[in-house]
């Protein structure tokens, strides 16, 4: 069982911290994608440019909290979601029938591994090569050891920083956190969210909550209040391995579509 929350109203902040705030995080993301592969390893690319309908920025959680059984989760759930018949219809509908996709996984501030670089998918078979290298090469759980905390801020702002140098065009552009965990290291989120919000971008997240969650405070409820924004902007909470990925596959149709209602294509059971 999943939900979907909407984002509250962004409220304004003062102009000076923010600023102080978005210095130190992007100098964190600059040195966090210095070892950045570069865009002309992605996939099916036209020359120096990715023309698309959606780039979308998969920002996966590998801090010391991610076990196996998570990563496994993540890593293959991406994968499933990316050549499920749905995303690949879903792309094909679009205008010019494809997306743009990069994979991170991101721990503490300047920590992050990266997966997948900008890559196109326009149909099945890239699809299928895209998950191939997401299976391949993600994070398996089992060497946790100095990855530090959970810095949501710091993944959002090198999201931004990957849409930012996005080489082609995007009509839409999406940072999508996968994370088991509230922020609880680097600077706070909201100069970070606000910073992406104001460059267009939407922030999506799927939240993975602890077998122990509190119903009291679900995880769910902190994204949606204080991490996801911009337009159209969702959380889901899965409850299991099998709705994870359910779940993920119906946020993805949402996030990829662009002639597909947003309402209609993230709610419901399956």
């Amino acid at each position: 069982m999943f939900e979907r929350l909407h984002s509250e109203p962004s409220s304004r902040l003062d102009a000076e911290p923010a600023k102080r705030a978005h210095s130190a995080l992007g100098l964190a993301a600059l040195a966090a994608l210095a070892l950045w592969e570069p865009s002309a390893n992605a996939a099916n690319v036209d020359g120096p440019m990715l023309n698309v309908d959606v780039a979308v920025v998969f920002a996966v959680d590998f801090s010391s909290s991610i076990d196996p059984k998570i990563a496994d989760l993540q890593r293959e759930g991406h994968a499933a979601a990316l050549t499920s018949p749905e995303i690949i219809r879903a792309i094909s509908q679009n205008y010019l029938g494809c997306i743009g996709v990069a994979y991170f996984e991101w721990s503490s501030p300047g920590h992050t591994r990266t997966v997948l670089p900008w890559t196109r998918i326009c149909g099945l078979e890239d699809a299928k090569t895209a998950a191939s290298v997401i299976r391949t090469n993600g994070d398996t759980g089992y060497l946790r050891r100095g990855r530090g905390g959970t810095s949501v801020s710091a993944a959002i702002d090198v999201g931004s920083l990957l849409l930012d140098r996005f080489p082609g065009n995007a009509m839409k552009k999406v940072i999508d956190i996968s994370a088991n965990g509230e922020n609880n290291d680097g600077l706070p989120v909201q100069p970070s969210r606000q910073n992406a919000i104001a460059k267009g971008y939407t922030i999506n997240a799927i939240a993975i909550p602890a077998d122990d969650e509190d119903p009291g405070q679900p995880l769910a409820s902190y994204f949606a209040q204080s991490v996801i924004g911009g337009s159209q902007a969702f959380v889901i909470s899965s409850s299991g391995p099998r709705d994870y990925i359910a779940a993920l596959r119906r946020k993805l149709v949402t996030e990829v579509s662009m002639n597909v209602d947003p309402h209609i294509a993230a709610t419901g059971n399956q």
